[in-house]
């Protein structure tokens, strides 16, 4: 997986991807609920699309949020949607390799992990990049099944697929404290949804 191709992808997917975003807001809640994410917080929400996590962010009042992403047509519409809205700032460019003049209290890689080819190597870029104390959630809206099935289809030369949430902890172990561990079944119980 090339970081070119990703860029591709995501380009030519962007004046479609709000119109084509399934999302719940209980399971987007509820992640937020985990990671904790409440008022007065910086934010950095990773591989941001066109913004779609935003406004769980402000509705929570949190300080600021920086989205990135790495395809320009993302960013672009993102930066867009939010232009009059201070507390927001979208840059266009790869985590791994962005410099940032402040660390975060909460890290977000929503519906984004796959697409990431060294998930080690994200996870120790993150975990730099976060304040004493501060939290990394990556996290899906969607089961297992259905996002593997979707990255066989169009997305396959983009994706690496879903890893196992044990074999994710082995990596998050490896420079953070790992406190939640919820696997596909877990979330749903916890959020009240039925498949």
């Amino acid at each position: 997986m090339q970081k070119s191709d990703i860029i591709e992808y995501f380009d030519s997917r962007a004046h479609v991807w709000d119109a084509e975003m399934i999302k719940k807001d209980e399971i987007i809640e509820a992640i937020l609920d985990n990671a904790k994410v409440s008022a007065g917080m910086d934010i950095l929400d990773v591989a941001c699309g066109t913004g779609v996590m935003f406004p769980y962010y402000l509705k929570r009042d949190v300080r600021t949020v920086i989205g990135i992403d790495i395809a320009p047509n993302m960013a672009k519409i993102a930066a867009e949607k939010f232009a009059d809205e201070g507390r927001i700032q979208v840059i266009c460019g790869d985590v791994e390799e962005a410099d940032f003049e402040h660390k975060f209290d909460v890290i977000v890689v929503y519906n984004a992990f796959p697409h990431f080819p060294h998930p080690d190597k994200l996870i120790q870029s993150l975990a730099a990049l976060l304040k004493d104390g501060g939290r990394l959630t990556v996290a899906h809206g969607a089961s297992r099944e259905t996002i593997d099935s979707h990255h066989k289809g169009p997305a396959s030369k983009v994706s690496v697929g879903l890893m196992e949430a044990e074999d994710l902890k082995k990596i998050f172990e490896t420079c953070l404290d790992v406190e939640t561990l919820i696997s596909n079944e877990y979330m749903y119980q916890l959020s009240g949804i039925k498949k």
